[in-house]
């Protein structure tokens, strides 16, 4: 049973304490056997990552790479319906996405000084795309297409075959409506090192980015710096603010929503109504009796799930902007009033008909979100995330020449005296 809390300053305090706590878990097991992967892998390539798929997954499919004439037959064997979804939703995100790009500029200033900078797509991007129980075609729509949008040259996307060998059909046709460039047959944490080290087979790639199990994170930790990597991402999130407007039939249901995910996913309440709590406990209740993963979400809910009960709204906000959760869902009468005060949160959802899943699959902002609270600082991966930006200088000797006092300055006081000379001998000042 998801426990409940009247706030009052201590008691609330203690309980978020423990749900924030649960990130901070770490495995030295996993650890170590990631970074064992990861150096085999980089030390002999491709026959590491054979051996590896055979170990964790029992066998290794007939070939690795899976052309876009097999992807495209494939898709073939997918529910109509579910073609059309994709379809729908890759054109929603790439609408979206956009309307996130940035645009090289230059400006010119006195004595013909230019300055300016230049944006371009990263040269190559690595798509990890979980494919065995957990497959996810929205991860493959939400990481690629912004990829692409981005300028993005090569997409190279990895996969775990199916227990039979085979590529998962639902991630290949999400694959063709992102427009990944290439498809290859491998998963775990010797994927994600054959993107990062470049193999016989795989090139190497400048970002990795996509979901995966524990060991698939903490290759993506351990290689950031090697590659860029989207974020380190924690367990799953919602936090639910509600006054007695609220439907406590849609809480319950968007609460547990976010809690099937994994036993380590947090799902909060926030409300100002003692009635909406306890409708909303007997809603989760007699909903979860009917869902494939109830017991997944009665250990979520029971060890990182609260209603907390608040005096005001004012109390909410401040709450929700200290937790900076991942998914923030606002079930309150006016629900547009409160997006100026919201500021941490990964994907902010308005209304008693904006539930989180909207956002998982088909509104169009991306569902790849900051967790943990990294909201504070971090943002939700877009565009921006496969750009590059370089800045570019012109000077004219005049204005050179106009600046070199204050140049030399900074240099000198800095005690960077090759620097002062780098201007000084330009106008015989040395």
């Amino acid at each position: 049973m998801i426990p409940s809390v009247v706030a009052d300053g201590k008691a609330e305090l203690e309980l978020l304490k423990e749900i924030e706590s649960r990130s901070e878990k770490t495995n030295k097991d996993v650890t170590a056997a990631v970074s064992e992967i990861l150096a085999n892998v980089k030390a002999r390539g491709d026959e590491a990552v054979r051996e590896y798929t055979i170990k964790f997954d029992g066998k290794a499919p007939e070939k690795t790479e899976i052309t876009k004439e097999e992807m495209q037959e494939l898709a073939k064997s997918c529910d109509p319906d579910f073609l059309k979804a994709v379809e729908k939703a890759a054109e929603n995100i790439s609408d979206f996405h956009k309307r996130q790009l940035r645009q090289s500029f230059f400006t010119t200033k006195d004595d013909k000084v230019i300055l300016g900078q230049r944006v371009r797509g990263l040269d190559r991007v690595g798509i990890y795309v979980p494919g065995g129980t957990a497959a996810y075609p929205s991860s493959v729509l939400m990481n690629a297409i912004p990829a692409r949008i981005a300028g993005v040259n090569e997409i190279i996307m990895v996969t775990p075959p199916t227990k039979q060998g085979k590529p998962n059909p639902d991630i290949m046709a999400a694959a063709l409506a992102a427009g990944v460039d290439r498809v290859l047959l491998m998963g775990g944490a010797q994927a994600v090192a054959a993107l990062a080290y470049g193999t016989q087979t795989v090139p190497k790639v400048d970002k990795i980015v996509g979901p995966g199990n524990i060991f698939v994170a903490t290759a993506k930790k351990l290689l950031y710096g090697t590659v860029d990597i989207d974020m380190i991402a924690g367990p799953s999130e919602i936090l639910v603010m509600a006054d007695n407007s609220a439907n406590p039939k849609f809480v319950a249901a968007d609460l547990m929503s976010q809690a099937e995910h994994d036993v380590l996913a947090s799902s909060i309440l926030l409300t100002t109504s003692k009635e909406l709590a306890e409708s909303v406990k007997l809603e989760i209740e007699r909903q979860s009796q009917t869902l494939s993963r109830k017991q997944i979400i009665d250990e979520a809910l029971s060890n990182y799930g609260a209603i907390i009960i608040c005096e005001n709204n004012k109390q909410m906000i401040d709450f929700a902007n200290r937790l900076a959760p991942e998914h923030l869902e606002v079930c309150m009468e006016n629900p547009l009033d409160y997006i100026g005060v919201l500021d941490n949160a990964g994907s902010v959802f308005l209304g008693n008909y904006s539930p989180e899943p909207l956002g998982d699959y088909f509104a169009g902002p991306n569902h790849v979100l900051p967790t943990s609270g990294t909201a504070r600082f971090f943002s939700p991966l877009g565009v921006d995330s496969f750009i590059k930006r370089s800045s570019f200088i012109y000077y004219s000797e005049k204005a050179l020449e106009r600046d070199a006092a204050d140049i030399i300055k900074f240099a000198d006081t800095e005690g960077l005296t090759a620097h002062a000379n780098s201007i000084k001998v330009r106008f015989g000042l040395e």
